[in-house]
């Protein structure tokens, strides 16, 4: 009966005379917890040369074998791309336009060429689509830096990466958690590239515009769809 009353008292009491609840943010409790205990969180870290690498390589894997890219290297190929082994190569980078190129095909050319072994031609097509907004290319490039040890270049690419994304350093775990994913799968199941190697050495060969690979054709293309085919 007491207890009835005490309810009815409180019911008819004042809004104002109440204590209002106030959410409770559980992850600020336990990090409160954490430092009363002591214990100090370790200060972010970017990884370094070798894990920067084994990253990109997640990355430029995933780029060439992610559904439909064979297709952008198709598209960006009908526009820059050598259409006759046996005729002359186009000559020069007249009429190009970020309007007329498939940024994604170029994004997946540089991959390509990462995975093949020609850095430099892959830092050239980078920035490329990079400059050209996008986001996965500046994040290559980023990590390409940071595998040599270029710190400053690196954090350059990784405030560009993150603002082509328009996201924050919460971009950059979703990211790392994939590409973590990526080279776990990549350690029990590695991507033959042999075949695409030797494309891209042909290509290079006929191609070499400043010493970069600077043209690609439609047999590129089918390598990438053999390559998606084996993922």
């Amino acid at each position: 009966m007491s207890s009835s009353i005490w309810e009815k008292r409180l019911a008819e009491a004042d809004i104002s005379a109440r204590e209002v609840r106030r959410p409770f943010d559980v992850a600020a409790g336990l990090r409160r917890l954490a430092e009363d205990a002591g214990y100090i969180a370790p200060a972010a870290k970017e990884p370094d040369g070798s894990l920067a690498r084994h990253r990109l390589d997640a990355v430029a894997r995933l780029a060439v074998t992610e559904a439909g890219a064979a297709a952008h290297v198709e598209e960006l190929s009908a526009v820059i791309g050598d259409h006759g082994e046996d005729g002359p190569a186009p000559a020069g980078f007249d009429g190009w336009t970020r309007d007329v190129l498939d940024i994604p095909g170029v994004n997946v050319f540089a991959c390509t060429l990462y995975l093949a072994h020609h850095p430099e031609s892959a830092v050239f097509w980078w920035q490329l689509a990079a400059g050209a907004g996008h986001s996965g290319a500046a994040y290559c490039l980023h990590l390409h830096h940071l595998s040599n040890g270029e710190v400053r270049d690196a954090a350059l690419w990784k405030h560009q990466a993150a603002t082509l994304f328009k996201g924050t350093e919460a971009f950059f775990d979703d990211v790392e958690n994939l590409t973590g994913y990526a080279m776990r799968i990549g350690c029990r199941r590695m991507m033959a590239t042999r075949r695409l190697e030797e494309e891209v050495d042909r290509l290079a060969e006929r191609h070499h515009g400043g010493g970069l690979v600077s043209r690609l054709d439609s047999r590129l293309a089918d390598q990438i769809h053999e390559l998606a085919a084996q993922h």
